[in-house]
């Protein structure tokens, strides 16, 4: 790949992501029907103008990105709570958070065209109060409450999910890379607080008041939104630019580098969210922590990911191609599970190691997307498609863990579950990295 190409490719690594950023870039490219709802992508007639001040925009955005992980992770802290109260399995508690990463790889279409009936400044609002909806309605008591509260909530979260990098990068084109970076440290801190204080709060006022104080979050978003995209309902309409490469081979699909990188997300997703809904549980039950000392312990593996989503597009400025990346993220991701099944003194270094590895990993892959993607049309359906089979498999990793978890009776065994995904990872992953670039540069 020639020395544009490389630019391309180091430029979109360059911005850091999170397993939710990815599916926030998910397009549908097939042809809308005359006089019906067009989705949401980068060649959507939108107002140019959403925002007066980009500051307020901007502050805007990050106290959105606060809220579109906390409210699903609120849960690991206290899920044996959660468990005890409603009588149910670790598995069905496991689906308070793979029900949302579902909804990332499943509603993301309906979500698109939402925004485009609507607009960016008021499809966003609505999410918002779907959300707190959302998280109100989970935290009434009772399974189908809580279950149905918690798909209010990833719908919710997938409209944000579509909507942020739209508003990026057309209002902020010239600090894309800046902002993006702010915004994906805003969801991890989101998740950070969340993970750190719900328990307390449970334990002063019961679990379902801890989930539905976050609430307080989304309403403070949801003005400060407001009133940052106030001038868009009076914005000029844009051209819509012409798609690049929408003739593209129909035949994109069939190339193996495709499902490869298909294969190699659905297992860094899976790990991430099994460990991320059952971290706080093994910490608990394997070196004695209060759920409290669990939970705040538990972010190490929110935050570290920060370093993973900026050491890796040094990986790959440096080395010759991804695969090295590739492997030292599957390194990464292989130390923290089997120190945690032999040495789990060491939970802290672990948690680190696995955070970092997450973070990477979304980088890695999407670094990929890029450089084997043939035209500009195809990088959108490669996405999508790598994007929207990853999510939906991630969502099993919560359930498929916990039960795990509940059949043995243990750790062991919910932890080589994880290995097995993280291998898979590596072979595909490894085996999609090999090939050759495609992409003229």
């Amino acid at each position: 790949m020639g020395g544009g190409g490389e630019r391309a490719v180091h430029s979109l690594c360059a911005a850091p992501t999170s397993p939710a950023f990815g599916i926030a870039h998910y397009e549908m490219n097939a042809r809308a029907r005359r006089g019906r709802m067009k989705p949401v992508t980068s060649a959507t007639t939108v107002p140019t103008r959403v925002a007066a001040a980009p500051g307020l925009l901007i502050a805007a955005i990050l106290l959105l990105a606060l809220n579109m992980r906390g409210p699903i992770v609120a849960v690991s802290p206290v899920t044996e709570v959660i468990r005890a109260d409603l009588g149910v399995n670790a598995g069905t508690v496991g689906l308070l958070t793979s029900l949302p990463v579902l909804c990332f790889g499943l509603a993301t279409p309906p979500a698109s065209a939402l925004l485009a009936r609507l607009g960016l400044g008021r499809g966003v609002l609505v999410a918002l109060a779907v959300l707190l909806a959302g998280i109100v309605v989970r935290s009434l008591g009772g399974l189908t409450a809580a279950l149905a509260g918690t798909v209010l909530i990833g719908v919710a979260i997938t409209v944000a999910n579509v909507a942020v990098p739209v508003v990026i990068g057309r209002e902020l084109a010239d600090r894309t890379g800046p902002v993006l970076g702010a915004y994906t440290a805003a969801l991890n801190v989101g998740s950070m607080l969340t993970l750190s204080l719900t328990v307390p709060i449970a334990d002063a006022t019961g679990w379902q008041l801890a989930l539905a104080v976050w609430g307080v979050l989304v309403v403070v978003a949801a003005v400060i939104w407001w009133w940052a995209t106030r001038p868009l309902a009076d914005g000029p309409a844009a051209v819509a630019p012409p798609v690049e490469g929408a003739d593209a081979g129909p035949r994109w699909w069939r190339r193996p580098v495709v499902w490869g990188l298909t294969v190699a997300f659905s297992g860094q997703a899976f790990a991430y969210y099994g460990m991320t809904a059952w971290l706080p549980v093994l910490l608990g039950d394997r070196l004695g922590m209060t759920p409290a000392q669990a939970g705040v312990s538990a972010s190490i593996f929110q935050v570290a990911a920060l370093a993973g989503a900026v050491g890796v597009p040094v990986l790959l400025r440096w080395c010759s191609g991804p695969r090295t990346a590739m492997a030292v993220v599957c390194g990464a991701w292989l130390v923290m599970l089997l120190g945690l099944l032999f040495v789990p003194a060491g939970w802290a270094v672990w948690c680190a190691f696995g955070g970092a590895a997450q973070g990477g990993g979304l980088t890695v892959i999407f670094a990929l997307v890029v450089r084997k993607a043939r035209d500009a049309a195809e990088n959108r359906r490669m996405s999508a498609l790598v994007q929207g089979g990853g999510y939906t498999v991630a969502a099993t990793g919560p359930f498929v863990v916990g039960a795990v978890h509940e059949a043995s009776g243990g750790w062991t065994a919910p932890l080589v579950v994880v290995i097995a995904s993280i291998l898979v990872l590596a072979v595909a992953g490894l085996l999609s990295s090999r090939e050759s670039a495609t992409r003229p540069g």
